[in-house]
């Protein structure tokens, strides 16, 4: 795969929660995060997830008064790193990954992306699965991804 992929906690949270953490294993085959963020999901992660703590601690503690500690993280250590996609779901933190030149997806990307690789037959379902748990879905979140993978019909 050419793009380095790193997940903040909510989409290891929200896949764990709905039992497909192996969708964003096939879809990305590695996931860097950050031991903050592994601290964060409280479970043990999967041998496909590769820890890595972030250099910079001084814009790392910059950020983390902007953001939460994980995501400044996550966003630091995408900084490090080359050909980087960032999952992030908060908006804040998608727009200072953004406004630094990070190119960000949300777990609902994830789906899209899986769908159009041909990984997951529909999102639909599995978008269900996340409106049963505690994850908050916009309404204009959930109709861009069902029609970005072609569901909106």
């Amino acid at each position: 795969m050419p793009k380095t992929v790193i997940s903040d906690a909510s989409c290891f949270i929200i896949f764990e929660k709905i039992g497909r953490l192996d969708v964003l294993n096939k879809t990305y085959d590695t996931v860097y995060t950050t031991p903050i963020i592994a601290s964060e999901f409280g479970l043990p992660l999967p041998e496909w997830v590769t820890v890595r703590s972030p250099s910079d601690r001084k814009r790392q503690s910059e950020l983390s008064s902007r953001v939460d500690k994980g995501e400044a993280s996550a966003i630091v250590l995408a900084l490090e790193l080359k050909d980087v996609t960032l999952i992030l779901d908060d908006q804040k933190a998608r727009k200072i990954a953004e406004a630094l030149g990070i190119e960000v997806t949300g777990t609902l990307g994830v789906l899209v992306r899986a769908k159009l690789s041909g990984i997951i037959p529909s999102i639909k379902p599995l978008i269900a699965d996340i409106r049963s748990t505690n994850f908050r879905l916009s309404p204009e979140i959930e109709l861009e991804a069902l029609r970005l993978a072609g569901e909106d019909s």
